[in-house]
């Protein structure tokens, strides 16, 4: 489920950086996506 998550956020803040330049979205997308791996490495999981 959270590598689901992880995926999302990321895809989307390619999209956002890439496609459309939200603005402050996509680098929050990018800042959410970057803690939760931090998290799955802290606990000791796969990062992805």
């Amino acid at each position: 489920m959270l590598e689901i998550i992880i995926a999302i956020l990321i895809i989307g803040w390619l999209l956002g950086f890439f496609a459309f330049h939200v603005g402050n979205l996509i680098h929050i997308l990018l800042v959410i996506a970057i803690i939760v791996v931090l998290i799955r490495i802290i606990q000791g999981r796969n990062p992805l």
